[in-house]
C-alpha cells in the first residue's frame, strides 16, 4: 500500500474530461455491514469485520481509483446512543463524515424494520447538504417476496435519490449501486495516487487486524473493552515484517480473559492475526502481543487521546 502524499506522485497523467471525485460516507446504525461494504468495493480486506456492533471505531479511508473517477469512501462507526467517553467520540466523527461527504450511503439492514435509529439517521442526513442514497442489505437473508415492501418502508423515512436492496456478502447489486454513486460525485481530479489504499498508515491497520480477531475470539463484554497499540512495526533485513502489539482491556479480570488458561488464547488470537496480516501485507509477519489494563480506558478522554480516538470539536 503506498503512502506517498498526492504531491510526491505521478498526477499529472492526463485524465478523461468526465472525470469524476469525491467522498461517500457510508453510515448507519452498528452491525448493518458498512464495512463488509467498502472491503467488497475495494476488493481486498481492508476495514475490521465482526459479527459483533461496534467494530468500527473511528472514520477509516477506502480510496478506490477506476479511469473515469476516484471514489474516496469513508467508513464510519455506526451512530447509537453512547454510553461512554468513547461511544460519544464514535458518534460523532459518524455526524462529522456526514457533513463533509459529498454523497452519504444509507445502509440499513433488511432483515429488520426501520427504528428510532434509523429514523434519527434519516433526519440527520435531511440536515445535511450531501446527497443521500439508501442501501437495503442483508437481503440474502431475507424471502425475495419480502423485499420490496421492506425497502418501500425504509424509503418512507426520508428522501433518497437512489435506493436499492444489496447484499455486501454475495455481492448483488454492488455493481450498480457503484455507478450510480460515481455518477452523483461532482467532476474533479483524483486526491490520491491511483496505487493509494487508504490515508491511514500501515501500523494502524495492523492493530485493527489484530483487534479484529480478538473481537472474533472474544465473547460477551471482553471485545468492545479492548484497544491494539502498535509498538514496533518495522521491516527486518531477511524481509519478514516484525510487529510488536499490545491489547489493552479495562479490567484484570479482561486481562486474564484474553490471556487464558496458560496463553492459549492469547496464542489463538495471535495466531489468527498473524494469519490476517501476512495476507495483507503480503509477507511473513513475526508478531509479538502483550495484554495490560488501563483501567475504564473508554471513559477516560486522556486514554481516548493516546489510543489515537480524537473526538471533534464541533
Amino acid at each position: 500500500m503506498s503512502e506517498l502524499p498526492p504531491e510526491e506522485s505521478s498526477l499529472e497523467q492526463p485524465l478523461p474530461p468526465d472525470h469524476r471525485s469525491g467522498f461517500v460516507a457510508l453510515v448507519g446504525k452498528p452491525n448493518v455491514g458498512k464495512s463488509t461494504l467498502l472491503n467488497a468495493w475495494l476488493g481486498c480486506k481492508l476495514a475490521p469485520v465482526s459479527p459483533k456492533p461496534q467494530t468500527t471505531r473511528t472514520r477509516l479511508l477506502g480510496i478506490l481509483t477506476r479511469p473515469e473517477a476516484q471514489v474516496i469512501f469513508v467508513d464510519t462507526p455506526g451512530i447509537h446512543q453512547p454510553s461512554t467517553k468513547l461511544g460519544e467520540y464514535m458518534v460523532a466523527t459518524a455526524r462529522r463524515a456526514v457533513k463533509d461527504a459529498d454523497v452519504v450511503v444509507f445502509l440499513v439492514d433488511a432483515t429488520e424494520p426501520p427504528d428510532g435509529g434509523d429514523e434519527e439517521i434519516a433526519r440527520l442526513l435531511a440536515q445535511g447538504p450531501a446527497t443521500a442514497l439508501l442501501a437495503l442489505n442483508k437481503v440474502d437473508l431475507v424471502p425475495a417476496a419480502e423485499v420490496p415492501a421492506r425497502l418501500a418502508a425504509y424509503q418512507a423515512l426520508g428522501n433518497f435519490t437512489v435506493a436499492l436492496p444489496i447484499s455486501a456478502l454475495t455481492g448483488y447489486n454492488l455493481d450498480t449501486l457503484l455507478e450510480q454513486l460515481i455518477a452523483l460525485l461532482p467532476l474533479g481530479p483524483r486526491f490520491y495516487p491511483e496505487d493509494q489504499l487508504s490515508d491511514q498508515q500501515e501500523r494502524f491497520i495492523a492493530g485493527e487486524l489484530i483487534r479484529e480477531q480478538a473481537l472474533h475470539l472474544l465473547e460477551q463484554e471482553v471485545p468492545h473493552a479492548i484497544a491494539v497499540m502498535v509498538d514496533e512495526f518495522r521491516e527486518r533485513e531477511n524481509g519478514m515484517l516484525y510487529i510488536a502489539a499490545t491489547i489493552y482491556t479495562e479490567k484484570d479480570s479482561q486481562k486474564g480473559i484474553v490471556i487464558g488458561r496458560n496463553g492459549a488464547m492469547l496464542k489463538r488470537i495471535g495466531s489468527a492475526a498473524r494469519q490476517a496480516l501476512e495476507a495483507f501485507f503480503e509477507r511473513r509477519v513475526y508478531l509479538e502481543l502483550w495484554v495490560k489494563v488501563r483501567h475504564n480506558w473508554r471513559r477516560d478522554e486522556r486514554a481516548l487521546r493516546q489510543f489515537g480516538y480524537y473526538l471533534p470539536k464541533n
